[in-house]
């Protein structure tokens, strides 16, 4: 019978009327749309989305508990892999990993388990109150976690559970890393979601200090040395923004994505109450493919500008999720794919007023496995613009490794550690996109709860 249901479709908002906002996008599911989904699962034997999901939740077992209507039991199930289950179940890239393996999506359409595990998340943080508090004994031992992203976050509630006196030091003034500054309110909303996983954390002891530069206002030795952590966890991420190295990259309009995404987000810059500078332009230029490549061109949309996205490969090869591309098409934004930027151009003035590209065609697959794009020759052409965001990738901010003797890093600037956290130096751990360059939230989420693991087998041998 299960899959003769079809998938039930997610309510949105109009994609006209959300172009012009920056509330959320999907509504999700209500009691009566989530029991429906939920009985679409096969509830497989040998479960391939398990084995996809990087933090291997038991997908069938949790989304069995939705189907009998048991939420509390449902929430459990996800809490023993994953801490942040409303946070992942908006922005995990589900059609690449456990929604991409489920059995029902070979001949139909894959159980929506990306939106179950938002609802039964959302359900955990608007019954937080009524929900038993963990029971918790101090075992004697502190650790400090540098960082309030999803790695950092996942750590310390981890590390808290098993009785460690725990305090995260953010950089920012506010908590949450990416999920504060990177990933866009009509994603992942702030006050609702955010900030509501991060008082889960805080309800389990843990302390969180702000306005803390790790590497400036105090350094990983201090923390150690100085102030008697036992270990050391380091979620500090990947702020650092790339360019292209082209001609006009200096000119004044020209930004990176970070930068741009941490005041609209962060910063509130869309909300007419906050007096954040945004320069969003009349016509804005995304260089790159990738999900926060999506979050600017529609955040400056958002912001009035008339938005294009343009990537040196085809559609087939955009990195970003399939779900943000949709999306961005149905609001009506550009896409130039094929298209290499060469040079921008400035006025005399000194601000940008176009864009020169020149047309790619994909040649032989490189060592990613993808194919790798040629210039067409004599194809050159311009775009009027007057703004560039460049959306190509981020790596971690080098202070770190600058103030930490014997950290090792590689020539990414990452820092070097192995499948379970343990850096070069003893009792230093890291994790997440300061280890991997920017990679998803789930990803960071399970690193930060391996190296609780470790850490706690490091601290107990001692």
């Amino acid at each position: 019978m299960a899959n003769r249901i079809p998938r039930v479709p997610v309510r949105e908002q109009d994609p006209k009327v959300r172009a012009t906002n920056f509330e959320e996008v999907c509504y999700g599911y209500n009691d009566q749309e989530a029991a429906l989904e939920a009985s679409r699962c096969l509830n497989c034997k040998n479960p391939r989305c398990v084995q996809a999901c990087p933090v291997s939740i038991n997908i069938p077992e949790f989304i069995k508990h939705v189907t009998e209507g048991n939420l509390q039991q449902a929430a459990d199930t996800i809490a023993v892999d994953s801490s942040l289950p409303s946070v992942c179940g908006r922005v995990c890239p589900q059609e690449s990993q456990c929604e991409g393996s489920c059995v029902l999506g070979i001949k139909g359409e894959a159980v929506a388990i990306g939106k179950l595990e938002r609802y039964v998340g959302d359900w955990r943080i608007a019954n937080a109150d009524s929900l038993p508090k963990p029971e918790i004994t101090p075992n004697g031992h502190r650790v400090a976690v540098v960082g309030s992203g999803p790695s950092g976050l996942a750590c310390a509630s981890d590390l808290a559970r098993l009785g460690y006196e725990v305090k995260i030091f953010e950089a920012l003034h506010k908590v949450g890393g990416v999920l504060v500054y990177g990933i866009p309110e009509f994603r992942l909303p702030k006050d609702a979601i955010v900030a509501k996983e991060v008082e889960a954390v805080k309800r389990l002891g843990v302390e969180i200090e702000t306005d803390v530069i790790v590497g400036r206002t105090m350094t990983i030795d201090d923390l150690l040395d100085r102030d008697g952590f036992d270990a050391v966890f380091v979620g500090s991420g990947a702020g650092l923004p790339r360019f292209m190295g082209i001609p006009g990259e200096n000119l004044n309009g020209v930004f990176s994505a970070n930068e741009f995404l941490t005041r609209a987000n962060l910063m509130k810059a869309y909300d007419d109450e906050y007096d954040t500078p945004i320069y969003a332009g009349k016509r804005v230029v995304v260089v790159g493919g990738g999900n926060v490549a999506m979050d600017a061109v529609r955040t400056a949309q958002r912001l009035g500008a008339e938005a294009y996205i343009v990537y040196r490969r085809s559609e087939a090869e955009l990195p970003a999720r399939v779900e943000e591309v949709h999306h961005a098409k149905e609001e009506g934004i550009v896409f130039k794919m094929l298209t290499n930027p060469t040079e921008i151009i400035g006025n005399e003035k000194g601000w940008v007023e176009a864009i020169s590209c020149v047309e790619m065609e994909l040649g032989e697959p490189d060592e990613s496995g993808r194919r790798s794009p040629v210039v067409k020759e004599g194809s050159d052409f311009r775009i009027d613009c007057d703004v560039v965001i460049m959306a190509l990738g981020t790596s971690p901010n080098p202070l770190i490794k600058a103030t930490t003797k014997g950290l090792e890093t590689n020539r990414r600037g990452c820092i070097v550690a192995d499948e379970m956290g343990q850096t070069s130096r003893q009792g230093v751990f890291a994790g997440g996109d300061a280890v991997t360059g920017a990679a998803t939230v789930i990803l960071a989420m399970g690193a930060g709860r391996k190296a609780a693991k470790a850490i706690h087998e490091y601290i107990q041998s001692k």
